[in-house]
């Protein structure tokens, strides 16, 4: 049975070849895989001796006990808001040993939300090896599917985002931020499986033009030596695409001249830029009569064309990307490589060229003691999101089964148990059992748990959705209106994505001001959680919402269009979110006028509590 991660990595962050270093990490895939039960067993008595002595663990009465039975009968289920205490004591700078034996290094941000701000996760130096692990299976699963990947390089768009630091001192950013600002993101070992076209500074410039700008100027230079590109959502690659779409023009300039573009103003991106820009008139010359182009179907394949494949996110909501990453790679394989959160990194996906819609991620049992929590549900016309309780009774708790117990078929919630202070925690995943690696489960990501809207990394549920409509409602009800129905969509047709969201009114004789609709979708983009307003505001992901007005009766047209479908009239109700494109085609079809959101509503970074202490 293999040992901890630690004495894997120190195979594959050594010195021994590449080919040994694939061997070894399929083989470890392997030993993992196959001793489970007993890895999962030993993970748990190891975080549980290592945090023997922390406060959360002595209010439960464990005494040291460190078994499954014991664990499971004294340690409850919780979600985010039953830590928050204890996560905001260490936030405002109590060091004694609150979730974990071990100092907390750092707070994560979850792009989940609570109270309208993003989750802390707390996490340890520690956890960097276990993230580290996990990267370091990716290539070699990748190579056995495309071999030969050594020889060329990857363009991939990975960006940092915006940090704070909380009263106590501590860093609080996202996963991957805190990852590629880590030294083993920026001194990793020359491994020629994962050399990119992007100097580590571009990725690493907070200015997210200047980023992006960089890491497509890089990767039109070497667009020949390009085998794989990607970023972490399919709606970062796609946001690329567009980006590039609006600025070739400059682009071509400077590979044509071989002078950066004076808005590249960070002395660090200049310099490593700087490098690697010569004057090229003729990669200028096939870039510029691509781009001109009526039609940018292929683009990717186009400009890039020894690329095999995209690395993106494109599952749960990231699957609405789907068709305009094939419009534009002429189809290429889409791969989602591995399953991670802030919580936790999790697994891998060992059929990475898959079809998206049948991915599945194989858990590494090292990574965390793993739980998990029958769902049952019935699938409606609408496709709701599934809604679980924030609590669990005595009898649903006993319902958890461990990682080697689950069923083929059956859909779960993801509970963990982490090295860093998450007892028990439900991560809010909805995961289907897609078959098993060994002893080891493969699961298919259903989706996230209450999240009706989502277009980059925000996730929006049906209350807050509730709430920011009720609140954009009062300014329409001075003009004798108000509401009867609603319900919304991601629209994705457009770049960047955008929130649309379908109003039924009942009017007055006044009629209402179109800058009063206006202040309507304001109002709605002000309700929602600081991730939406970050991604409006500072990320750029997200376009401005926009309200469209339908005809009376439209939501009886939409009743009546599920009835017509097999829905039971006793048990209907109108779907907040819908995603099914002929309902989408109808409630367009009704729409009398639209507005969009005249500005983007107020976004610092932070969380609210602190901004009088950055």
């Amino acid at each position: 049975m293999p040992e901890a991660p630690k004495q894997y990595l120190q195979v594959v962050g050594g010195d021994r070849n590449v080919s040994d270093k694939n061997k070894k990490a399929l083989e470890f895939i392997e030993d993992v895989t196959s001793h489970a039960d007993e890895i999962q067993k030993r993970v748990l008595a190891e975080i549980l001796s290592r945090s023997a002595q922390v406060e959360y663990l002595s209010r439960y009465s464990l005494n040291g006990r460190t078994d499954r039975e014991s664990f499971k009968k004294l340690v409850p289920v919780v979600v985010y808001e039953d830590l928050q205490p204890d996560i905001h004591r260490i936030a405002n700078g109590d060091k004694s040993p609150i979730l974990c034996s071990q100092p907390i290094s750092e707070f994560l941000t979850s792009s989940g939300t609570s109270g309208g701000e993003r989750k802390l996760m707390p996490t340890i130096d520690e956890e960097l090896e276990r993230r580290s692990l996990l990267y370091s299976l990716l290539m070699p699963v990748m190579n056995q599917f495309v071999p030969g990947l050594d020889k060329g390089k990857g363009m991939y768009f990975l960006f940092v985002k915006s940090e704070v630091k909380t009263p106590g001192g501590l860093l609080a950013r996202p996963v991957l931020t805190s990852y590629y600002k880590s030294r083993h993101f920026r001194e990793r070992p020359y491994d020629p499986y994962n050399v990119y076209t992007s100097p580590n500074e571009t990725i690493l410039c907070q200015d997210s033009y200047q980023s992006m700008y960089s890491q497509l100027l890089c990767g039109l230079l070497q667009n020949k030596e390009v085998f794989r590109v990607g970023s972490v959502f399919a709606s970062g690659f796609i946001r690329a695409i567009r980006f590039l779409e609006k600025n070739w023009t400059s682009l071509c300039n400077d590979i044509r001249t071989g002078i950066l573009d004076a808005q590249i103003t960070d002395p660090a991106v200049r310099e490593a830029v700087v490098k690697i820009l010569h004057p090229n008139p003729k990669l200028a010359d096939f870039i510029e009569e691509e781009c001109k182009k009526d039609s940018w179907k292929g683009i990717i394949t186009r400009l890039w064309p020894n690329a095999k494949y995209i690395e993106v996110i494109v599952t749960g909501t990231m699957s609405q990307y789907i068709p305009i990453l094939d419009f534009y790679s002429n189809g290429l394989p889409l791969v989602c490589t591995m399953y991670a959160s802030s919580e936790c990194y999790f697994g891998v996906n060992l059929q990475p060229l898959a079809q998206p819609s049948e991915v599945s991620y194989t858990l590494i049992p090292t990574m965390a003691f793993f739980e998990f929590l029958p769902v049952h549900r019935n699938n409606g016309l609408s496709d709701p999101p599934v809604s679980l309780p924030d609590s669990l009774n005595e009898k649903e708790q006993q319902e958890l089964v461990d990682l080697v117990d689950v069923k083929l078929g059956q859909e779960y919630e993801l509970v963990v148990t982490t090295y860093a202070g998450l007892y028990r925690y439900r991560v809010g995943d909805v995961l289907r059992v897609a078959g098993f690696k060994n002893k080891v489960p493969q699961f298919n990501f259903i989706c996230r748990n209450n999240v009706v809207l989502s277009i980059d990394s925000d996730k929006t549920d049906e209350v807050e959705l509730q709430n920011a409509v009720k609140n954009a409602v009062s300014h329409v009800e001075p003009f004798d209106a108000s509401l009867i129905e609603y319900t919304s969509y991601a629209d994705t047709s457009t770049i960047p994505g955008h929130y649309v969201v379908f109003w039924e009114l009942r009017t007055g004789s006044t009629p209402v001001p179109p800058s009063v609709f206006e202040d309507c979708c304001l109002a709605i983009e002000e309700s929602l959680n600081s991730v939406y307003r970050q991604g409006r505001v500072s990320d750029k992901s997200i376009g401005a919402l926009e309200i469209k007005i339908v005809e009376a009766g439209t939501f009886d047209k939409l009743m009546d269009y599920a009835l017509s479908r097999g829905a039971s009239i006793n048990q209907y109700k109108t779907p907040r979110c819908v995603k099914y494109a002929p309902i989408i085609d109808l409630l367009n079809s009704r729409v009398i006028s639209s507005y969009f959101s005249p500005k983007c509503p107020k976004w610092a970074p932070g969380h609210k509590q602190w901004n009088n202490q950055n």
